[in-house]
């Protein structure tokens, strides 16, 4: 099984620290090495006494562990002193002379009944000795003031986090559970090398929180380990934590732990949305649904092959036209004349089209919808984004990664493109093949209709791709040079596939390594 190194301290009562560690390893399905850095004394009211290990003791539990067990990540909660955390900076240099071994750094400062576990001195430790060696953080909003140096009360978490970044850390998760949310949504701030925004998902109702930041940067370390890229490591321990604080229960007086299981991945009411930048974009709208699934999606690159493709059955249909590196007035003009005739065939065919990336032009000459990848969606900004969303196009988002699929939730699109489902050489990619395992989660977790896209060369991939769930199937080269002998066959497993029992969803795989 996957190493996972927690290096924190213990609970007496069982709810946080390397109790609330453990549950969290569990559910994800890594082990967890459980290495005392410090002794609590604690109830479910009160943390009465903190211990820290003598350093000489600490040491040889991580000499022990890297004899036999050497980590994938190692995630640190409360160290208790200066010294145990330079012994944990020490072992990390050491052990990654012979690996990469990433380190996810839960700051705990002080305990959520308000024990202080860290003077300036340990503050300092921090920022001299650990954080320039983690990988990730994970602090709450007070825990984020007091790692940066000369923040301020009313400093933000985007500005935090720039600050935590600049003392190391690529990747900071700002928790905001401990936080008023007047929409009744918990929000985090992500901050990350391939996305920022606003991790929100609806407030548990419970006052047995205690384990929450123990869990979440647990949880991260172990989809770290699992070889998820960091942002999608987050969306996973939020999802989570939100698990967690469903399943948390009374065991004492005061607070009452949270409890980590493996069922969260499967449950669509916890997967969150991620805002496009620090506006926090919501759904303006509610998606657009139609009684019918979208079906046979057809992307072609010209009027003609519309024609011709709707000449063969296709009623969903995607133009896309790329823009040369210098388009000029003549290459403007004939785009505008390939979307106008796109427009008026389908409409005479009672067609939905769907124009790529000139949604402006889309707009203006009345196309049915536009698809976007999520460059061109950031590259908008929030009044693009809202402009769009206010002319009432559907939109079709892409999305090769969890990430990604959280954020085009925050937009409430007609649907969601799923890909590559396949290996495809129709365009460059970093993504690896999202497999059937990857398209059936995102049918069933999205919480809006799938189009499955890429490397779909046959009728049987088509059948596939449908059992999953999928509202739609795109296709490109599959239709071949005539797509009037294709397309039935095509259109027969589509049938079949939709008519087959869907099979449950279980984990997904990783889309993007993080040496990608």
């Amino acid at each position: 099984m996957t190493i996972v190194w927690s290096i924190a301290g213990t609970d007496s009562g069982g709810g946080a620290g390397l109790s609330a560690d453990q549950r969290a390893a569990d559910a994800f399905g890594v082990h967890l090495c459980p290495v005392v850095a410090a002794v609590t004394a604690q109830h479910s009211r009160a943390v009465r006494h903190v211990e820290a290990m003598p350093v000489e003791l600490l040491d040889a539990q991580l000499q022990a562990l890297a004899e036999d067990m050497p980590p994938r990540v190692i995630k640190t909660g409360l160290l208790a002193g200066p010294a145990q955390l330079a012994c944990v900076a020490r072992w990390v240099d050491r052990l990654r002379r012979e690996r990469d071994v990433a380190l996810v750094v839960d700051p705990v400062l002080g305990s959520s009944t308000g024990a202080s576990f860290a003077d300036e001195t340990m503050l300092l430790a921090y920022r001299d000795e650990l954080l320039p060696r983690a990988t990730a953080i994970t602090p709450n909003l007070r825990e984020a003031r007091r790692l940066v140096a000369g923040a301020g009360t009313d400093d933000g978490a985007p500005a935090l986090a720039r600050g935590l970044q600049r003392l190391g850390p690529a990747t900071v998760c700002i928790t905001g559970g401990d936080e008023p949310s007047p929409d009744g949504r918990v929000r985090d701030w992500l901050a990350s090398p391939r996305a920022s925004g606003w991790l929100a998902a609806p407030r548990i109702a419970t006052e047995h929180t205690h384990g929450t930041g123990c869990t979440f940067a647990t949880s991260k370390a172990a989809a770290l380990a699992l070889g998820f890229p960091a942002e999608d490591a987050a969306v996973l321990a939020k999802m989570a934590t939100a698990g967690a604080l469903r399943r948390s229960y009374a065991a004492g007086s005061g607070a009452g732990p949270v409890r980590a299981d493996a069922g969260f991945i499967t449950e669509p009411q916890l997967l969150p949305t991620l805002s496009w930048d620090e506006t926090l974009d919501e759904a303006r709208r509610a998606g657009r649904r139609t009684a019918a699934p979208l079906g046979l999606y057809a992307i072609v690159d010209s009027a003609e092959r519309i024609e011709q493709v709707l000449a063969a059955g296709i009623r969903t249909l995607q133009l896309r036209i790329k823009t040369p590196a210098t388009p000029d007035a003549a290459w403007q003009a004939r785009l505008q004349e390939q979307i106008r005739r796109s427009i008026q065939a389908c409409r005479s065919a009672g067609a939905t089209l769907f124009i790529n990336d000139h949604w402006a032009l889309a707009i203006e000459l009345g196309a049915d919808g536009v698809h976007l990848g999520q460059e061109d969606l950031a590259a908008l900004g929030p009044r693009g984004r809202a402009a769009l969303q206010s002319s009432g196009l559907a939109l079709g988002i892409s999305s090769h990664s969890l990430w990604e699929l959280a954020r085009a939730r925050s937009l409430a699109p007609r649907y969601i493109a799923c890909g590559p489902v396949w290996p495809t050489l129709t365009k460059a990619m970093p993504w690896q093949a999202q497999g059937l395992d990857n398209l059936g989660w995102w049918c069933a977790m999205a919480g809006a209709p799938v189009v499955a896209i890429g490397g779909i060369l046959s009728p049987g991939q088509v059948g596939q791709a449908a059992q999953c769930g999928a509202d739609g199937v795109c296709l490109v080269r599959v239709l071949g040079d005539d797509p009037a002998s294709t397309v039935p066959g095509l259109h027969d497993a589509w049938q079949r596939g939709r008519a087959s029992p869907v099979p449950p969803a279980g984990w997904p795989h990783p889309s993007l390594s993080e040496a990608d």
